[in-house]
């Protein structure tokens, strides 16, 4: 199944993507840190909403960034019911 990992509400503007820890194609485990964002001068990590195969990033250094906007994608071995 298919997972959006999105950037959570933060509270303040402006955010900005900073790096990625993770490549397509890696396994990670839910709760894993797999980005960080910058925001207000301080960086904070996107954790791995379930765990999977990152499969796409949708965010790169320096883009700007909105709360819910989808950074990556993975993928589950879980099925759609």
């Amino acid at each position: 199944m298919r997972v959006e990992i999105t950037l959570p509400e933060l509270g303040a503007d402006p955010v900005v993507f900073s790096l990625w820890f993770v490549d397509p194609g890696d396994a990670i485990y839910e709760g894993d840190r797999v980005a960080e964002v910058l925001c207000n001068g301080a960086t904070f990590d996107v954790a791995a909403p379930a765990t999977g195969r990152f499969t796409e990033k949708r965010a790169l250094p320096d883009d700007p960034l909105v709360p819910g906007q989808v950074l990556g994608v993975l993928e589950t071995e879980e099925t759609e019911r």
